[in-house]
C-alpha cells in the first residue's frame, strides 16, 4: 500500500491534487488505515492514472466523477463509456497536434538562430529591428 506522498512521487501529481480527487470520490478502491490516511494500492493507482489523462484532456472533475459512477456501474454502461473515451481520445490527437506543429515551430528557430550564429548573418528575427529597417529603406 502507498501513501499519498507515494503516490504523488509515482504519478507526478501534487499530494494537494491526490487528497482533491479522492474527496471528490473519484477513486472508489481507495483504502484508509487507523489513523484515517489514504492508502493507495494497484487498483487505486489505476483509477488516479486514468483520471490524470481524462483531466489532461480538459475532462472537468464532475464528469470525471459521471465516467468513474459509469464505470462502477458495469457493463451495462459500456457504450455510453465509449463514446466518452473516443471524445477524450479525439482531444488527445488535438493535443498531439498542437504539440508536434509547436515542435515543429521552436525546430524552425532553432535552426534558424543556428544558421545566424554560424554564418554570421544579421538577426532578421527580432521584430524590434523590422520598423528599423523599414524606416531605412
Amino acid at each position: 500500500m502507498l501513501t499519498v506522498k507515494d503516490v504523488s512521487r509515482l504519478l507526478d501529481l501534487t499530494e494537494h491534487t491526490i487528497r482533491f480527487y479522492t474527496d471528490k470520490g473519484l477513486v472508489p478502491s481507495l483504502k484508509r488505515d487507523e489513523h484515517n490516511k489514504r492508502l493507495f494500492d494497484e487498483e487505486s493507482i489505476s483509477w488516479l492514472t486514468g483520471i490524470k489523462y481524462l483531466k489532461q484532456c480538459g475532462m472537468s472533475v464532475e464528469d470525471i466523477k459521471a465516467y468513474v459512477d459509469l464505470c462502477l456501474e458495469g457493463h451495462d454502461t459500456i457504450e455510453e463509456r465509449y463514446a466518452i473515451i473516443e471524445k477524450q481520445r479525439a482531444i488527445a490527437h488535438e493535443q498531439l497536434k498542437e504539440a508536434r506543429d509547436r515542435v515543429d515551430f521552436m525546430e524552425e528557430k532553432a535552426r534558424h538562430y543556428h544558421e545566424i550564429l554560424t554564418k554570421k548573418m544579421t538577426d532578421d528575427t527580432n521584430p524590434g529591428k523590422w520598423h528599423k529597417e523599414v524606416q531605412s529603406t
